[in-house]
């Protein structure tokens, strides 16, 4: 029978609603973090837990880079607050220009956003827009993969393709649908032939942030050929992938072809401020010049100068400390993780490339590991030091690109304590 670690007397009744957790459940002595610096954050129950998901996988160089917070410091002092809407200003402007400079694909414009969801949301509609413009408005079906994850706003949430409620919350998938990746393109050709005239965008994880599995490159290379034949345009959702989570700045700078959009975030500020931003490409931009068309969409904290300071100044720390080292270190520490995790029992295999990993956990009859088990399994590991995050029938590490060998030594002590104390509670029974 699956238990899970006792629950801590409540210190008091909390009032902050904790996303994505059942609140009398909330464990808040060991859950509530106090501080956090470099690799390791401290908790209210006295532990420094060492952090293997970089907060949400977005502080890719670690908590409380000095030279990112001095830029937002700057930046709030020299202008505290500028908008976006039907305006601009100077740090907006240069953040653009660098995003830009980035991919190895050319792309023309940045739209910035709040979130990876919020950009979603935008992107979907632009897409719409787009096609509108270029007199084909029975474009409006937006395309994700099985599994996938873009966010929980309305429309992201209608886009991804894990199961998270969306009948509950009548989010409309009617536009809205999901092909495998994982079958050599028969759901994406089968989907061609039958509404291909219909498909305004196909959206691609290159790795999926739910689960760590790996997009084929046959399958990216058979959506962009479908790409030439039906017109539809392609985005490449990098938010967990991009700024040197798995390889080099953005996953779609290997592709054969470029992407018509690139949705970034996550690791674009280090984590220190909410961000997003779309790289658009060139017919985009041109049909929308041409068209002298508006896009009707805009976020009140979208690009503010803190904002777009740190976007500056987490390239310029990315360069400074070479991030393709570091990533390259990084995947080969997790590659020795793996190896080492290898024929324990509970281990059914890993997934992912780069900074980002999956473990597969499985019962001791060999059926993958419940969502409720799963959650067990971290909650284990977070006792033992560590934090996890958890993945379909697999735990998710994506650590900081900082990570050295002897915080790896810390990661597998931790993990091989939480695994041995789920084996004894009978979390794998």
């Amino acid at each position: 029978m699956t238990s899970e670690p006792p629950v801590p007397a409540a210190i008091h009744r909390h009032t902050l609603w904790v996303p994505l957790t059942l609140q009398p459940d909330f464990h808040a002595p060991s859950h509530i973090a106090l501080s956090a610096k470099g690799v390791h954050v401290s908790f209210e129950d006295g532990q420094r837990r060492l952090c293997a998901k970089s907060g949400l996988w977005n502080a890719n160089l670690g908590y409380g880079n000095s030279s990112i917070a001095a830029a937002i410091s700057s930046e709030y002092e020299n202008a505290s607050y500028l908008p976006l809407f039907r305006s601009a200003h100077r740090k907006a402007i240069e953040a653009s220009d660098a995003l830009l400079s980035l991919s190895t694909h050319r792309f023309e414009r940045v739209f910035f956003s709040t979130s990876g969801g919020a950009a979603n949301d935008a992107v979907m509609k632009l897409a719409r827009h787009y096609f509108l413009l270029a007199g084909q408005s029975e474009r409006k079906l937006i395309v994700g993969l099985s599994g996938s994850y873009h966010g929980l706003t309305f429309g992201s949430h209608a886009l991804s393709g894990d199961e998270l409620g969306q009948s509950l919350y009548g989010v409309d998938r009617r536009n809205v649908r999901h092909i495998r990746f994982d079958d050599g393109g028969a759901e994406l050709a089968l989907l061609m032939r039958r509404e291909g005239h219909r498909v305004a965008a196909v959206v691609v994880e290159p790795v999926l942030g739910s689960g760590a599995e790996v997009v084929p490159e046959d399958f990216i290379a058979l959506l962009l050929r479908y790409r030439d034949d039906y017109g539809f345009l392609v985005v490449a959702d990098e938010v967990a992938t991009g700024f040197g989570r798995v390889d080099s700045w953005f996953v779609s700078d290997e592709w054969p072809s470029a992407p018509d959009f690139i949705v970034a975030s996550k690791g674009l500020t280090n984590g220190t401020c909410a961000c997003a931003a779309l790289l658009i490409g060139q017919r985009i931009v041109s049909c929308f010049d041409s068209n002298t068309s508006i896009f009707v969409h805009g976020e009140t904290q979208a690009g503010t100068p803190a904002t777009c300071a740190a976007i500056l100044a987490t390239i310029a720390e990315m360069k400074r400390l070479d991030h393709r080292r570091l990533t390259a270190q990084v995947s080969s520490g997790l590659e020795d993780l793996m190896a080492r995790l290898e024929g324990v029992a509970g281990i059914a295999g890993a997934s992912g490339r780069g900074g980002m990993r999956g473990i597969k956990l499985e019962t001791v009859g060999g059926v993958p590991l419940s969502p409720h088990a799963v959650l067990a399994v971290v909650r284990h590991i977070h006792r033992a030091g560590a934090i996890v995050h958890p993945g379909p029938a697999r735990i998710q590490l994506l650590p900081a690109l900082v990570y050295t060998e002897e915080n790896f030594h810390e990661l597998h002590a931790a993990i091989m304590a939480g695994l041995d104390e789920a084996q004894r509670a009978g979390v794998f029974t």
